[in-house]
């Protein structure tokens, strides 16, 4: 009912919305979602242009993209909390305008601190609108048609990762570095118009936001992302580059005390304490922070060191990025036929071998040297893709379901985020900040090494912390 008029229905309810409304609140949701590989992708693709146009040392350029992965990673889960206590619509359109506006003003940026911090701005804004949309999706669709919108949102998820390399490039090569941030910025113009046609959903009464854990969380995941990302320039032995990693330490010492004692945590931890959701989880990660950072770095190389321009290089990344669009529902196939934790430890070797087939890489490589890499990473990454996130909410009581959503995403993304700073500090370690030559070979083989090498350790571990073949609920 309408709280206004208790005898008139609120006609922006879930319960009362048309087939025709909901069809549009689900695009909507979806093509804000769209937005959001493409600018990760896009960043990547245009480092080298970054660098040279604004004159910006390694260091600085790669804000752009660990600034924005940073705060994604870190308001995601307050954003959850957010949406419940402030109203779902409310967050998830003030989430997109913050994302509109920050990649609007990217366009005729001339420094390249603001435009890093326009980049942090556009992260915690794509992470309030990440949470807000998931949460208009749920309270909209019920049942089957709830599980397909679901469906929908990864496949859009999915495509927007596969094929944004190749869209950024084209960007790039017809109208410059500028496009990949301002054309992400016209969809989201695109979605605040549609947005007065999403359902009013009030926040829960009596829910809080966990504002020092929210805030923890994300200095120190932005503090150990500092240390990554300045101490190859300025050196770890750097008071700045030893003060962030000492206040990385003791704010994670604090969010841990903090998420432990408050009634409504952003992130239930005793989650962790359960070996079969660790070990999903922990997998997730390993296949996110191999898969990741050659998405980001890869392109640099082949632009850099090959000679390719930034289209070439978008095409052939669709050679590692297709696969995880193919082969998740033969992924989902193989879960019921074999021991699920199998199938994810094989998915994560398949990482790394295929990182360790990239050690091969040189500046006369073609397309072919590089495709059964490529593909073999892509290959673990997409026969896990969905799967791995029912497996780990499966995997604890239904009652607890969202919560696990919620911490599972957050090892997930963090993950990433730290893996891509830390193959960027090695990378810039290596070549001394300059990426490129025979210096930025020698350090892609050797970061490929790494990753290749973490994946096994990872594969290894995941069944030990399983602990058993157990099938989820």
């Amino acid at each position: 009912m309408n709280p206004t008029h208790p005898d008139r229905p609120d006609r922006s309810s879930p319960s009362t919305l048309s087939d025709g409304r909901k069809r549009a609140v689900l695009l909507t949701v979806l093509l804000s979602t769209l937005t959001f590989p493409l600018t990760i992708t896009g960043a990547s693709l245009a480092l080298p242009d970054i660098q040279a146009d604004l004159g910006a040392g390694l260091s600085a350029a790669q804000w752009a993209v660990n600034g924005y992965n940073a705060c994604f990673a870190g308001f995601l889960a307050v954003a959850g909390s957010l949406a419940d206590v402030l109203g779902r619509r409310r967050v998830f359109a003030g989430g997109v305008t913050l994302f509109f506006v920050a990649g609007a003003l990217c366009g005729p940026v001339g420094d390249v601190l603001l435009l890093n911090l326009l980049r942090a701005l556009a992260g915690a804004g794509a992470a309030a609108a990440v949470a807000g949309g998931t949460s208009i999706l749920s309270e909209t669709f019920t049942g089957a048609a709830r599980a397909r919108a679901f469906g929908l949102l990864g496949t859009v998820l999915g495509a927007g990762t596969a094929f944004g390399p190749t869209a950024a490039g084209v960007l790039v090569d017809l109208l410059g570095w500028r496009a990949v941030f301002a054309a992400p910025a016209l969809v989201a113009g695109a979605v605040l118009a549609l947005c007065p046609l999403l359902p009013r959903l009030p926040g829960a009464p009596g829910r809080r936001v966990d504002a020092a854990g929210a805030v923890s969380f994300s200095a120190a995941l932005l503090l150990v992302i500092t240390v990554f990302v300045e101490g190859p320039e300025r050196g770890f032995g750097h008071p700045l580059t030893l003060g962030c990693a000492a206040g990385a330490v003791v704010l994670g010492c604090v969010f841990a005390v903090v998420e432990r004692r408050t009634a409504d945590p952003m992130l239930d931890l005793a989650l962790l304490a359960d070996r079969r959701f660790l070990a999903y989880a922990a997998a997730a990660g390993a296949i996110m922070a191999v898969l990741i950072p050659l998405l980001v770095y890869l392109p640099s190389y082949l632009i850099s060191v090959v000679g390719l321009d930034a289209g070439q290089a978008g095409l052939w990344l669709l050679m590692l990025t297709v696969p995880t669009v193919l082969l998740p529902s033969a992924g989902a196939r193989l879960a019921r036929a074999v021991p699920p934790i199998a199938l994810v430890a094989a998915a994560v070797l398949l990482c790394g071998a295929g990182a360790l087939l990239l050690t091969g890489i040189g500046p006369g490589t073609g397309p072919l040297a590089v495709l059964p890499g490529l593909v073999l990473v892509g290959s673990g990454a997409g026969l896990t893709n969905g799967i791995l996130d029912g497996l780990a909410v499966g995997s604890v009581p239904a009652e607890r379901a969202g919560t696990a959503a919620g911490v599972f995403n957050t090892v997930r993304i963090t993950s990433e985020t730290v893996a891509i700073a830390t193959v960027g500090a090695l990378l810039a370690a290596l070549t001394s900040g300059s990426l490129q030559g025979a210096a930025y070979t020698s350090a892609l083989h050797t970061a490929c090494l790494a990753l290749a090498g973490f994946a096994v350790l990872s594969a290894a571990a995941a069944p030990a912390l399983h602990g058993g073949a157990r099938t989820p609920r």
